[in-house]
Parts: C-alpha cells; structure tokens; sequence
C-alpha cells in the first residue's frame, strides 16, 4: 500500500528539499565509488523527521484543507482491501443505476459482519474520471440507503468513510432529485437501531458527506476537513473572491480540532507524522482499530438507546454556540 513517488504540498518545501538531498546521497551511495555515505544520510534524516514535526504542529486550517485532498492519502478500496475480508461489493439503486462515486457492499470489519460504505475518488486520472471524483449523483445516495435498509435488516454494523468535496451539482443530477436523495439517506441514517460508526477521512463537503455521516460516533482523521461548503466557494460567496479561500477556511471552523469543540464529532484519530499519505498502511490499521473499539461499545447498547442517542446527539449540536 506505500507509494514509489511521494507527491509534495505547497507549504512542505523545505522538507521536499531535505527529501530530495536524502534521495541524492542514497543513489550515490549506491551506484558510486562504495564511499560510506551513512552518516551524512541519517543527520539529514534525522533533520528532515525534525522539521516535519515542527511544521505539522503548526499547519492552521487551509494547511490541512491541502492535507485532507492530498491525492496520495487512503481511499475507500484500501480501507476495504486491508480490513475487511470477504467483500461483497453491492451495486444499483434499484431505481436509475450505479454510480461508482459511492461505494458499499457486505463483509467481515476485522472479522466482525458489518455493512460498509463510502466515497471513492480514485487514484489516477482515469479512476478519477470513473468515481466521479467521489462526488455523487442522486443514485449514489440511493444505494446508500439501500445499504442502510440491509444492515437494518440483518442487525448488522454499519461503517461508512467519508471523502468527497460535496454531492455532484450536474443538471442530470438536480433532474433526478439530488436534495431528495441526500435527504432520505440522513434520515434512513438518523433512524436506524443498529450501529453507526462514520470516518471521514478526507474531505466531508456539506450534504454529500452528511448525507452517509449521520453515525452513533462520527470520527475524523487528524488532518481531514468537514464543512458545509469548500473554503473556495465560501470565499467566492462571502467576498466575491475565491483567492481568500485560507480565510475562509480559519473563518468556517473545518478542521477536526475545532468541530471537535464544537460538539459536531466525537473523535479525532491520529494520523502519522506528516500526513496518513505518508504511511498509509499504518493510517488505515489505526483508523481500523478506532472502529472496531467504538463498534464493541455500541454493539452493547439495547437498539432504542442506540436511536434515542443518536438523535439526541444531532439535536444538541450548536445550542451552546
């Protein structure tokens, strides 16, 4: 699950340039004269790890908005390919069609039977193009609910993983009831007995990250975002000027600290230093554990509890703003 090229972001510059010296000495050694090269090696190495701490734990909230969409960060498929075994991948609304921006199926969680879901944005181009970027169209929701009807059914877990910039705007889409969709699939998801365990993960972008969030425990990765609108489209809305998106992003309280607050999550997971891209496998293994622990404690409430928590939950968010 690691990655061969590590793709930079704009505001870790002196690290790729730490990297790239590290690279240089590393193929040197290994293709040169046999000259020891260690030690010079493991000081950059060490002052790269340095620095990397140092600027993380500083990073504000536009800083995390280009962590969040980093394009090497987990998806859905390796969330699936790495924690649950037997997979059955659902496809269809039963209505219009499939759309590969939302995907869900059955399977075992760490072993436990559950019903999962999330968005998928692909990882080249051309995967891209075909999940849409994660941004589903009102079929999408439909499977959604379709997926909540089935863990009902069965009294089986459900686990969903957020990542999307919000729920596609095309014209096809308002045609077909895109409000109505996201709209049934919250409330498919507030009223269910069974539990509800939500990660976003990346992005949560407004109605299309709510629409599969409405969890028992809502959890977000260290670095990822939720919000009601992109910090660009606040931007461009509040001041007429997209190039102010990083005040927008201070402004609207996104980042998983402040919704912590806020009462809007339950829980942050920690990412590894500098961003799951950067150890993917050991992001998706603790993401994993967090679930599966919130899963044994919810699996222990009588089902009306489950529900009477749930919604008492999204009722009290902002009465003590």
């Amino acid at each position: 699950m690691s990655v061969a090229v590590r793709t930079y972001l704009d505001f870790e510059r002196s690290i790729a340039e730490l990297e790239s010296k590290i690279d240089d000495l590393i193929d040197l050694q290994d293709n040169g004269d046999g000259a020891d090269l260690s030690k010079e090696i493991n000081q950059l190495q060490e002052k790269s790890k340095t620095q990397l701490e140092t600027l993380y734990s500083k990073i504000g909230p536009w800083e995390k908005t280009q962590v969040a969409r980093h394009p090497q960060r987990p998806h859905f498929s390796q969330y699936i390919a790495h924690l649950v075994t037997d997979y059955s991948p659902l496809s269809g609304d039963r209505k219009f069609g499939d759309d590969d921006a939302l995907l869900g199926g059955l399977g075992r969680f760490m072993g436990r039977p559950a019903v999962v879901m999330g968005h998928e944005k692909g990882k080249d181009t051309q995967a891209r193009l075909k999940h849409n970027f994660g941004m589903a169209n009102p079929e999408g929701y439909r499977k959604a609910v379709r997926l909540m009807e089935l863990a009902q059914r069965f009294s089986l877990p459900l686990i969903s993983f957020v990542d999307t910039a919000g729920a596609f705007p095309g014209r096809g889409a308002e045609e077909r009831g895109q409000a109505e969709a996201i709209a049934r699939s919250i409330d498919c998801g507030l009223g269910l007995t069974v539990p509800f365990v939500s990660v976003i993960t990346g992005e949560g972008g407004s109605g299309g990250a709510v629409a599969i969030a409405t969890a028992d425990s809502v959890m977000m990765l260290e670095h990822s975002i939720y919000s009601v609108i992109s910090p660009e489209g606040c931007a461009s809305i509040l001041w007429r000027d997209s190039t102010r998106a990083q005040d927008a992003a201070k402004a609207m309280k996104i980042s998983a600290q402040d919704l912590k607050k806020l009462g809007v999550i339950d829980q942050i997971i920690k990412e590894p230093m500098g961003g799951a891209h950067r150890d993917v496998t050991g992001a998706v293994e603790t993401v994993g554990k967090a679930v599966d622990k919130k899963l044994a404690e919810l699996l222990a409430m009588p089902a009306q509890q489950l529900l009477e928590a749930r919604r008492s939950k999204f009722l009290a968010i902002g009465r003590n703003l």
